[in-house]
């Protein structure tokens, strides 16, 4: 159950790790694009998000390329995509730095979609899900793959009291987009 030791509306935090990217030879990590797969999976990612109710209010970005191409096919799938903030940040952040810059969003947001990279997604999910829907905390300590979105549930008054341990976490997806 999701605790309600906090006072305010649910709120959702929506992790969206980027899809498969490539490997070119010769270039920087955080310049790496999507491969084939990656963008195949990233408008299925949209489309899940869509048809589980989970559309954002908010989005934070990684400015890697392979996050960014995530982001902009994903939300490609959705009428009107909301708000993004690219936030150099997420690139290879740890759960404090991920935590930092989701305890930094308005109040006023109810649903936010962090788009970024493992291990720090993984790591972020299971820290502050204090209990989780099924087999939802099993499937993500086993693996966190590329374009899984986990949805996290609490109640506060604001971002920033959002701590570990507090969420729910709700659901668990990996949506695959199919080769043409």
């Amino acid at each position: 159950m999701i605790s309600r030791a906090g006072s305010g509306p649910l709120r959702r935090l929506v992790v969206l790790r980027h899809a498969k990217s490539a490997r070119p030879p010769g270039v920087a990590d955080h310049e790496r694009p999507l491969a084939p797969r990656g963008r195949r999976d990233a408008p299925a990612a949209g489309r899940a998000l869509a048809e589980a109710d989970c559309l954002p209010d908010l989005a934070l970005c990684s400015t890697a390329v392979r996050a960014r191409q995530t982001w902009q096919l994903a939300s490609a799938q959705w009428g009107t995509p909301p708000p993004v903030r690219h936030d150099p940040r997420l690139y290879a952040a740890d759960v404090p730095d991920l935590l930092a810059a989701v305890q930094a969003v308005p109040p006023e947001i109810r649903t936010l979609l962090l788009v970024g990279h493992n291990p720090g997604l993984e790591e972020l999910v299971l820290a502050l899900a204090g209990d989780g829907l099924g087999d939802t905390l099993d499937r993500v300590r086993v693996k966190f793959p590329t374009s899984a979105i986990a949805v996290l549930a609490w109640y506060g008054s604001g971002w920033d009291a959002l701590r570990p341990g507090v969420a729910l976490l709700t659901d668990v997806l990996v949506p695959r987009g199919k080769k043409k």
